[in-house]
């Protein structure tokens, strides 16, 4: 008696035997914090820095997957970064323009963990991501709408302006609003394809469509439209089947009225009227005019061409009142002639690589067409602001690149069970 009961497991209450923690389970659960962590931009280094390299070290060992598909990515990233390094010799003194490269490099290499992630196992990593982003912009939405009301004091933290526009954890409004547009997009692509609880995704979807209005970006509310707007085509133009391109566009049709009704709704407010009012006007003051953001641009182009390494990192302020906001242009001015063709090429090879992903038919196509109707836009963002240094465009290169390695692997696997099997 004494003998089986010191050899019986111990129970957890209810009889069932106790869970045995997996190692699987535990990187998910890093991975998934993670991605999660990228709801703090505020702080430098963030928790999202401290977690990448905790993430790393947990996939390093047998889970990751390095494939041909990611050689654009990996050359043109790396002449970019040498671009900048070239930039950065005779301002090496300069922490700020050092800093400035270093993160680069450090928002480079974590696009090409993503992709290597992503190409290992797709579906179960893709969910993961998804998930853990989809929870960043939750949070971070959530705190900006209760700042923006000024909620159990919450305002001086995740606004700027007085509470005219929210930020969430972020310091820039401009880069906060457009992080909320891909889990916007996911959880509409959840809807439009029947997945999942619709009162969550809904909710969810309220709050972050909220926060990304109050921060009164109209780079990010063009941004959220193109976005959507590419994945209901995308989604529509690939669609097995004609029930479900039916239900596509009932519900675009739906979504756009609830939309307008939900935009209404919040403009009755007085003061979110005035600043709406005032936003929507194309031309800011500091834009427009010779020393405004677009003639500075036009200005600096002779300039750049006459100068291989540019201005230097972070130095075109020497030169213009404020700085370029025009990633292309940026990327000559800070990384020179070099960094700046490699940008190009980059974004080149990305959209030859995002468009050929898109209408694959693989497991994979219903990511790659959310990740694509999210990049592609913010990509061509960049012509209105810098956008070179976004954690979270890196995250989207980087599962890209990982799904259009998984995309060539599956289809080489098929192509190997075609020839092998009998005549």
């Amino acid at each position: 008696m004494a003998a089986a009961l010191a050899s019986a497991r111990p129970l957890i209450p209810g009889g069932a035997p106790p869970l045995a923690i997996k190692p699987a389970s535990v990187r998910r659960a890093i991975l998934w914090l993670f991605v999660a962590s990228g709801c703090i931009g505020s702080i430098e280094p963030s928790p999202y820095e401290f977690m990448f390299v905790l993430t790393a070290l947990a996939y390093a060992w047998n889970g990751l997957a390095f494939d041909r598909a990611f050689i654009p990515m990996l050359l043109c990233l790396a002449l970019f970064e040498a671009g900048g390094l070239l930039s950065l010799a005779p301002f090496v003194a300069e922490s700020v323009s050092v800093s400035f490269v270093a993160t680069s490099i450090y928002v480079a290499l974590t696009a090409i963990f993503f992709a290597a992630l992503v190409a290992r196992d797709p579906l179960e990593r893709m969910r993961t991501i998804r998930s853990g982003y989809v929870a960043a912009g939750v949070i971070a939405a959530a705190l900006g709408v209760l700042a923006y009301f000024k909620v159990a004091g919450l305002g001086p933290y995740f606004t700027l302006y007085d509470n005219e526009r929210v930020t969430g954890p972020f310091k820039d409004p401009n880069v906060f609003a457009p992080f909320l547009v891909p889990p916007i997009v996911w959880l509409a692509q959840d809807l439009l394809l029947k997945r999942g609880a619709g009162i969550f995704r809904l909710s969810a979807l309220g709050v972050m469509l909220l926060g990304l209005f109050l921060s009164f970006s109209r780079g990010a509310w063009g941004a959220l439209a193109a976005s959507l707007a590419l994945l209901v085509l995308l989604t529509f133009a690939t669609a097995q089947s004609a029930a479900m391109r039916q239900r596509i566009a009932r519900l675009s049709v739906v979504g756009l009225f609830a939309l307008v009704a939900m935009l209404a709704l919040i403009l009755s407010v007085g003061s979110v009227r005035e600043m709406f009012d005032s936003r929507a006007a194309l031309g800011q003051y500091y834009d427009v005019g010779e020393l405004g953001r677009f003639g500075a641009q036009l200005r600096s182009l002779p300039m750049l061409l006459e100068r291989p390494f540019g201005f230097g990192p972070l130095q075109f302020n020497n030169f213009f009142p404020q700085a370029p906001h025009e990633v292309y242009i940026n990327a000559f001015s800070a990384y020179g002639w070099l960094g700046g063709l490699a940008f190009v090429a980059f974004t080149a090879a990305t959209l030859y690589v995002g468009t050929r992903l898109v209408f694959q038919r693989t497991p994979f196509q219903g990511d790659a067409i959310a990740v694509w109707s999210c990049l592609a836009v913010q990509m061509a963002q960049g012509f209105q602001i810098d956008t070179d240094h976004w954690r979270h465009l890196y995250l989207l290169f980087g599962v890209l690149y990982g799904l259009a390695a998984a995309s060539r692997l599956h289809a080489a696997r098929q192509a190997r069970g075609l020839s092998a099997a009998p005549s």
